[in-house]
């Protein structure tokens, strides 16, 4: 079990929240996650705000882990198999900028390691194109509404979750096995 003394706090946005969210809740080290809409200039956002592209937020997790049983550079190289980040605004038929690929660290030293991530995922060549992920600062996370948190848990055939997250997260599955908690493996 992670220790909630040792805490630290990764605030990402890949696509729709409901993939990342679904994922890292089966992570160990991973201690809560939240899905939630930072970047913008609008204060207590809703979903139908964030989806109408004019609040500037960007669809997020806020994923609170135990840095002794994963580390914040493990955590980005699941982001980076989780979604496409050379897609602006985009994933797959998700357009819009809610939709952006972003790391917003909350210190200089996420910013260093997500600098040298992104690095390490692109001289890898792991995505065809360059990575479009935009690097920002801490920003405030505003909570989605209720039906948002934990959505693939509670709605596992709904369409979208059989069409587009339940592929992703089998792949995240089968990639990180050997990194899910035991109820998840």
């Amino acid at each position: 079990m992670a220790d909630t003394s040792a805490r630290e706090t990764a605030i990402l946005g890949g696509g729709c929240f409901w993939c990342l969210d679904a994922a890292y809740r089966q992570l160990n080290g991973v201690i809560e996650v939240e899905s939630g809409y930072a970047g913008g200039h609008v204060e207590h956002p809703s979903y139908e705000e964030v989806c109408g592209k004019k609040t500037g937020h960007i669809e997020v997790v806020r994923v609170d882990f135990d840095p002794s049983v994963i580390s914040y550079a493990d955590l980005l190289r699941v982001f980076f198999t989780l979604h496409d980040p050379t897609t602006r605004d985009r994933q797959g038929a998700d357009i819009g900028p809610q939709y952006r690929s972003a790391i917003f660290a909350t210190s200089d030293s996420q910013a260093e390691t997500a600098r040298a991530v992104m690095a390490e995922i692109a001289a890898a060549g792991i995505w065809p194109d360059p990575i479009v992920t935009d690097l920002l600062p801490e920003a405030q996370v505003w909570p989605a509404e209720a039906e948002h948190q934990d959505y693939f848990t509670r709605n596992p055939w709904a369409g979208y979750c059989r069409v587009v997250v339940a592929p992703k997260v089998a792949k995240f599955r089968q990639k990180f096995a050997a990194r899910l908690k035991a109820a998840a493996a």
